[in-house]
């Protein structure tokens, strides 16, 4: 199994809003680095959730319910979709001041490539900000 983060601005699509939906498309990707993330997800795969801009923090763990797709919202087939769903919210949420401050995840994409909106994350990075938030 593979690690991913996905980040969204809560006003625009929040944790909550994906648990009170229970399952969503996640589209409008339009980064090629993004987009080959997208296509690298299995069905499974676990993700943390990232609260962009307002809050910036990791609130919770969605997993990969369908691979990728082409974006229904795009006008041609460049662009992908993966369905994703709620695995659970955090004990507490990560923040990202707290990430960037452990000398461990120095090398993590939220660190490096802050304006990504699909990354990968190592095992080694999951279990260290699952213990940051407490699980």
């Amino acid at each position: 199994m593979a690690y991913w983060l996905i980040k969204s601005e809560p006003s625009t699509y929040s944790w909550e809003q994906l648990v009170k939906d229970k399952q969503t498309v996640w589209d409008g990707v339009r980064n090629y680095a993004a987009r080959n993330h997208l296509k690298a997800m299995k069905k499974g795969d676990e993700m943390f959730f990232y609260h962009s801009n307002e809050g910036v923090e990791i609130v919770g763990i969605a997993k990969v319910a369908r691979e990728y797709y082409p974006d229904p919202t795009a006008g041609d087939d460049t662009w992908v979709v993966v369905d994703v769903k709620p695995v659970r919210k955090l004990k507490k949420a990560v923040p990202l001041a707290a990430i960037k401050a452990d000398k461990r995840l120095q090398d993590m994409a939220l660190v490096r490539l802050g304006r990504l909106s699909v990354q990968p994350v190592t095992e080694k990075e999951w279990q260290i900000v699952l213990e940051m938030a407490g699980e």
